[in-house]
């Protein structure tokens, strides 16, 4: 016999409420307080244009460029060239204008099985390693794993995280750098600043399949009520952080994978860093990942404010 509307309702909201303290529970346990990075041997170098290896550089050390791009990429061999051709032609292109600006594109391969590292290696030889630099990675980290690697071994004073698949135009960098300069003054020298595809939400939904569009909306739910309030859209690839700002979130990141996004500005909010959120031209391009699937207690994004502000 079937439960009454009223009683359904309220069985319905019991179970999601118990889920949830279930969830937060689990994660309090297995969360540590610092994660540990496991760089491996063969990790410590890159291959310059010549064909030798150098020691990769460290964020702990002073910055010698202005900006560092940090392309996460796995399996990329078709998408990356468009990618790189058309951000090497703007970061050219701004250096001719203005010669005190520099800068650096590190190319994450994320343990690729295509010849996503031969394919970057070309732009390498091409523009020089001072430019230039692939990082191989030895086995697949996941996104997350990808970008904090490049972080950790970036020289620039502000670092871009930019998608492989040129999703957003590599111009608009010119966007996020004001909403960071519209932070300033910057506490402790940290500041984020987002590129956002919220303002084209309704166009997306109507090209989307009902179900992506319903792991769209229970996603962002989750996001807000769980974790990062003032960010409309947490996931955009398209982020630009001060030197500062990378360094401490990027070493109090646990999530390697898919959702990291949502992590990292979890624990800049905790951390009271201030983030500008500022609408970017995006092409929505079409993928599937089963880690949308992924459970949810394999996301431990309920780290404690209390811990980070001991960082």
């Amino acid at each position: 016999m079937a439960l009454p509307l009223p009683e359904a309702a309220a069985a319905l909201a019991a179970l999601a409420t118990l889920l949830l303290v279930l969830v937060c529970v689990i994660a309090h346990v297995t969360a540590i307080k610092m994660p540990t990075l496991h760089r491996h041997e063969e990790e410590k170098f890159f291959v310059n244009a010549e064909g030798r290896k150098e020691s990769v550089p460290s964020i702990h050390d002073p910055p010698t460029k202005e900006l560092s791009v940090v392309v996460p990429s796995y399996n990329e061999e078709d998408r990356l060239p468009l990618m790189m051709d058309e951000a090497l032609d703007y970061l050219e292109k701004r250096q001719k204008r203005d010669p005190s600006f520099t800068y650096e594109v590190i190319v994450v391969d994320d343990g690729s099985k295509d010849q996503t590292t031969k394919v970057a290696m070309k732009y390498c030889k091409k523009y020089g390693s001072d430019k230039v630099r692939v990082l191989s990675l030895v086995k697949n980290r996941g996104k997350g794993g990808a970008v904090r690697m490049g972080v950790f071994s970036s020289r620039g004073k502000k670092i871009l995280m930019a998608d492989a698949d040129g999703a957003t135009k590599f111009a608009d960098i010119e966007k996020v750098e004001e909403g960071l300069k519209n932070l300033q003054p910057w506490p402790n020298q940290m500041a984020i600043s987002c590129g956002s595809r919220a303002h084209l939400e309704k166009d997306s939904i109507a090209k989307r399949s009902y179900f992506r569009t319903l792991l769209m909306y229970g996603f962002h739910f989750l996001v807000w009520f769980l974790c990062v309030k003032e960010i409309r859209d947490t996931q955009c690839g398209f982020k630009l952080l001060t030197r500062e700002a990378a360094s401490r979130t990027f070493s109090t990141l646990h999530i390697e994978r898919w959702a990291f996004d949502v992590e990292l500005l979890y624990i800049a909010q905790c951390l009271r860093i201030p983030i500008a959120e500022v609408a970017v031209n995006w092409t929505e391009i079409e993928e599937f990942s089963a880690h949308l699937l992924r459970p949810p207690l394999e996301h431990p994004l309920f780290l404690r404010c209390d811990v980070l502000s001991d960082l």
